[in-house]
């Protein structure tokens, strides 16, 4: 179903562009510098973009200023004149809380404004993103952005190759005339001409969960400028995809889809993790690693790898939420996740066991995956990147246990087995065991979850 466009008011004045369509957590997109709700919604690449996002989120999307079907009319390209068009969207639906997606051309706004906001922004993904404009406007895009004033049809045509690919042919075309309806050639000028901005003091103070996204061989900004990004907000994390592209939807958008969901179902805030952080509370920590993932890199290659990593990931969080876990970090290959329950703990790593063993029977590349378990006090603090963490003794006995265990395993501590005394669980004794870093040996327990 086509979306109904409406219109917010700025705070000066103009009048801004929207749509919402589906259903759930409200996702926010930010213009592109070429924009037009109604194009966009008639290009068949862009439409089934978004139908795809709309069935897991509320997608709310807008044309900036100048853009579009938005009032064009403006000389103001300043970093709070993109906050004044958002705010007045959001104002207008009566958004408190919002994942937020800032593609390029809007990442220098998307940054500020969570920076300012944290508790209105659950989660930033930046796009083929930068802190300066100079990140970008160096002297190939100058080149290009001056080709408007003297060949509007070949700059167009340019750039819509440099968006969806040199390789694109009709595709491209369409976008080209594209951006002839959504903006104009003053507009462009204007743009190239407006007083550069730098958001990179901001960037500390980014503490909402960020992904930056970025294609390796996209025509700008560069992978190196995506790092940098990356390096500066606590705790980000980067994900390089393969391909040319700028538009999302273009090249693997089942990549790009994936790590948005996958970013998207992450839920720090739960009552779970909330109790976590409270002190001296008594928890049971787990760990997962999956056996040999290294060597997997080495035979598969990057790119099936992490297929295979992203189903122990999705695997894992299923179980964890069904189970009342909460997840405290992830460790490239494995997960840290904390319980209020002994006895949930355990359901949660017979669940995960289970569910590889069932994909593993048909599947050509088997997971592996090693599960340790200790129960205890842990120490609840903020991580460097300001985020809650648990440290001490008690995780670090989990994570050495979980390193003894064999591929398909589940290890605990005696504590644990204590915990879930009288429960219908079982057991074998793998005796006194000695763990890297601790001078005394540790009993551990085998937990017996096969059938049969």
């Amino acid at each position: 179903m086509e979306p109904q466009i409406q219109y917010a008011k700025t705070s000066d004045g103009l009048s801004i562009a929207y749509y919402t369509l589906g259903r759930g957590m409200p996702l926010v997109l930010m213009p592109f510098p070429f924009s037009h709700l109604q194009l966009e919604w008639e290009s068949p690449e862009e439409r089934i973009w978004l139908e795809r996002l709309a069935k897991k989120w509320q997608v709310v999307s807008y044309d900036g200023r100048g853009r579009g079907l938005s009032d064009r009319d403006v000389a103001d390209f300043s970093l709070d004149a993109g906050v004044r068009d958002m705010e007045a969207v959001l104002d207008r639906l009566g958004l408190e809380r919002f994942a937020l997606f800032a593609p390029i051309g809007s990442g220098l706004t998307g940054i500020a404004y969570t920076a300012r906001h944290p508790e209105r922004v659950s989660h930033l993904i930046l796009w083929d993103s930068y802190a300066r404009t100079e990140d970008l406007v160096g002297p190939e895009f100058r080149a290009l952005m001056q080709m408007a004033a003297v060949d509007w049809n070949m700059f167009t045509e340019t750039m819509a190759h440099v968006v969806y690919g040199w390789s694109a042919g009709e595709p491209a075309r369409r976008f080209a005339a594209t951006i002839r309806q959504s903006v104009t050639q003053e507009w462009v000028q204007g743009f190239l001409a407006a007083p550069e901005i730098d958001v990179t003091e901001l960037l500390p103070g980014v503490r909402s969960p960020t992904l930056v996204l970025h294609r390796r061989e996209v025509a700008g900004p560069s992978v190196d400028t995506a790092r940098g990004l990356a390096s500066r907000i606590p705790d980000a994390r980067l994900a390089l995809l393969a391909g040319e592209a700028g538009a999302p939807w273009r090249g693997d958008a089942d990549a790009v889809f994936q790590a948005i969901q996958e970013f998207l179902s992450e839920n720090k805030e739960t009552t779970g993790a909330l109790e976590a952080r409270e002190p001296g509370a008594f928890r049971t920590i787990l760990f997962t690693d999956v056996e040999g993932s290294t060597a997997l890199t080495e035979r598969l290659g990057d790119a099936k790898a992490r297929d295979l990593l992203r189903e122990h990931e999705s695997v894992v969080r299923e179980a964890l939420k069904a189970h009342g876990g909460s997840e405290v970090k992830t460790l490239g290959d494995g997960f840290m996740a904390s319980f209020s329950s002994a006895t949930k703990a355990l359901e949660c790593s017979i669940a995960i066991q289970t569910a590889f063993a069932e994909r593993n029977e048909s599947a050509e590349e088997p997971i592996k995956v090693r599960i340790g378990l200790n129960a205890g006090e842990p120490i609840a603090e903020d991580d460097p990147g300001g985020r809650g963490d648990l440290f001490g003794t008690t995780v670090n006995m989990a994570a050495r246990i979980a390193a003894k265990a064999e591929g398909g395993e589940i290890l605990v501590a005696d504590v644990v087995r204590q915990l879930v005394a009288g429960k219908e669980f079982l057991f074998n004794d793998r005796g006194e065991t000695e763990l890297r870093g601790f001078e005394e040996a540790v009993r551990v327990y085998e937990v017996s979850w096969r059938e049969g």
